[in-house]
């Protein structure tokens, strides 16, 4: 299976950086934001879309959670 390196926060443009590291000081994982800052459309049509998710404005939450359980076992990750 091909595998991302993460961006390390040298790596991240300043304004990732910022929110990268706001986040880890809450003790939320961090590595999908560190994937996708390879690519700066992908990171940000990720949070035009997983924002408003999250918040329960586009997608009810416990979809959200099945849809991520099925996608996690469809690649071998139990989470």
């Amino acid at each position: 299976m091909a595998r991302v390196k993460l961006r390390e926060d040298e790596e991240l443009a300043p304004h990732i950086r910022a929110y990268v590291q706001a986040q880890e000081a809450k003790g939320i994982d961090t590595s999908n934001l560190r994937g996708f800052a390879h690519c700066q459309e992908m990171f940000d049509s990720y949070f035009q879309f997983y924002g408003p998710a999250r918040e329960g404005r586009s997608v009810e939450p416990e979809l959200i959670e099945l849809v991520r359980l099925k996608i996690a076992r469809h690649n071998d990750c139990f989470t």
